[in-house]
């Protein structure tokens, strides 16, 4: 075998334990039973509008737990939101956290159960400046939507309230101890937030397998994820109680998240963060506005991942080019987008001329995040600009 075919080493790391499947969230007793006494709830005000947390209380009281729950977290967890969750954290002398909800439900009760054990601010733990030195406290997450994988991922995402950036934090102590993904709960996400998340798991998924971090394992699931998103979003997106379609969907999001915590995202994350935190625009929107744009300019340095996603798709036959396959696979995506009603930035409402002025730090914090460093073509600020102007009022509907 050449040095070309032979892969590298890879490193792969999961919660403790997973369980999923309609009506997994049964199992939440067993899975709290020994881990502490006393719960604190990281969760939102839809969680409990919607009856989740009742019913995640019911099963915390029923296994002989205490609870008190935190409901702050909005659309994006920010530090204020990590510093009031731990507060209630430390008052209520908690020792065991679990979190129902979306991506940043989830991202905020991270950052409680590292922080509950470590000193200082959670911002001095963003990139490589300070590594977590100790066990986290037991963290359960429950998600409700098919989207960011975080219920299994090692990064967080929070909002540096005063600097206006998202600070990305990637660290093995960052992972749940225990993930239930119980596609019963998703049924209650409205349609839209069906298609941003499901992009958003696509976007996950398919920069996974472009990164350069890559391995043969992270492709195996990213690939297979690849192929249940595109196969039943649509679905899912249309009949929201099609449950064989939130059960696909919920399974790919966590195929997404274990393939890229394991090989690391790309240059979407890296634009789509700072235009989250200028513009608080939802993290799947924002990365589903880019992923089109991004593909397209990423394409010529990935022509045969592209071309291999594409095949599994069934877009090309056997007298195909790569470069034909890879063409239709952004194509695809892009049309995809179009179906699922994503808006560009400009159909969102953002101010053109308030876009333009801070198109500059967007660029430069895009490219602090690291994330772009993995994109299989690099792009200097100046491009990130330029794909930022791109991507601005992209037809997403074009053939």
């Amino acid at each position: 075998m050449s040095s070309a075919q032979v892969s590298s080493i890879g490193e792969f790391r999961v919660p403790s334990v997973v369980y999923s499947g309609i009506g997994s969230l049964e199992k939440l007793g067993s899975v709290v039973s020994n881990l502490g006494s006393r719960v604190l709830v990281v969760t939102d005000k839809i969680m409990m509008d919607l009856g989740h947390v009742e019913r995640v209380s019911t099963l915390l009281k029923q296994s002989g737990l205490e609870y008190t729950v935190y409901a702050g977290v909005n659309a994006e967890p920010t530090d204020i939101h990590v510093e009031e969750a731990l507060s209630e954290f430390i008052q209520h002398h908690c020792d065991l956290v679990v979190s129902i909800g979306g991506g940043s439900c989830i991202d905020a009760a991270k950052a409680v159960a590292v922080m509950a054990v470590h000193e200082g601010y959670i911002g001095q733990y963003m990139g490589s400046n300070k590594l977590f030195d100790k066990t986290p406290i037991p963290l359960i997450a429950i998600p409700t939507t098919a989207g960011t994988g975080s219920e299994v991922t090692s990064v967080t995402v929070i909002t540096h309230t005063k600097a206006d950036i998202k600070m990305m934090i990637r660290q093995p102590e960052l992972i749940p101890y225990a993930a239930i993904v119980d596609p019963l709960l998703t049924i209650s996400s409205p349609p839209q937030v069906t298609a941003a998340t499901g992009i958003d798991a696509l976007c996950h998924a398919i920069e996974a397998y472009i990164s350069k971090r890559r391995h043969p394992l992270t492709d195996t699931l990213a690939m297979s994820a690849i192929q249940k998103i595109v196969n039943h979003i649509e679905r899912a997106y249309v009949n929201g109680e099609d449950l064989v379609a939130r059960e696909a969907m919920s399974i790919a999001a966590m195929e997404a998240g274990m393939a890229f915590t394991n090989a690391s995202v790309c240059l979407v994350h890296g634009m789509s963060r700072p235009i989250g935190a200028v513009f608080h625009v939802p993290h799947g929107v924002s990365n589903a506005m880019l992923l089109p744009t991004v593909l397209e300019y990423s394409k010529d340095a990935c022509t045969d991942r592209l071309a291999n996603i594409g095949r599994a798709l069934n877009l090309g036959d056997e007298s195909s080019s790569d470069e034909d396959v890879a063409n239709s696979t952004v194509q695809h995506v892009s049309q995809l987008c179009a179906k699922l009603d994503i808006p560009n930035m400009k159909q969102w409402g953002i101010d053109e001329n308030e876009f333009i002025k801070t198109l500059d730090k967007m660029a430069t914090d895009a490219i602090a995040s690291g994330s772009p460093a993995n994109n299989p073509k690099v792009p200097s600020h100046e491009e990130i600009v330029q794909l930022y102007k791109s991507a601005y009022a992209m037809d997403f509907s074009f053939q």
